[in-house]
């Protein structure tokens, strides 16, 4: 796995879970089917960062005036840019990433994907960076994948 697409991958999938919309019994809205494999992760987060994310961070992560490009080399920086509305906190990790977007996205609806679905998310946006794990990704899996700096 190339440190500099590991970056990539989790500034696309920490940024794309920003926007998404519901709850179970940790307050999120329960997922149809729950993905067993990173593979299965990848396909069902191919659809929600379709409907919920891509709107805001464009259909291939490069940014729009609604949201900041979560694809390459200056996505998801370490500290916060100085003119964040609301990002305050340091990305050292994926999990760092799932917690932020979990918590506060989408902007207009916070909190309203589940878990499953966020996870899910992040799948997709690593395998569209190349980077393809060998288990399903999950808070222990994100919490092990720190994001590689130049």
């Amino acid at each position: 796995m190339d440190m500099q697409n590991l970056g990539v991958a989790i500034v696309l999938s920490s940024l794309a879970l920003v926007t998404a919309c519901g709850s179970d019994s940790d307050g999120n809205k329960p997922t149809e089917t729950t993905a067993t494999t990173f593979e299965q992760q990848v396909s069902s987060g191919a659809t929600e960062y379709g409907e919920h994310c891509a709107k805001c961070h464009g259909s291939s992560g490069e940014g729009t005036a609604q949201g900041p490009a979560v694809v390459g080399p200056t996505a998801l920086p370490l500290d916060p840019p100085s003119g964040a509305m609301v990002r305050k906190t340091r990305f050292v990790t994926v999990a760092d990433v799932a917690q932020f977007v979990v918590k506060n996205m989408p902007g207009d609806a916070p909190t309203t994907l589940s878990t499953e679905e966020y996870y899910s998310i992040l799948a997709f946006d690593l395998h569209a960076n190349g980077i393809d794990l060998d288990k399903k990704l999950d808070g222990t899996v994100a919490a092990s994948l720190v994001i590689p700096r130049d």
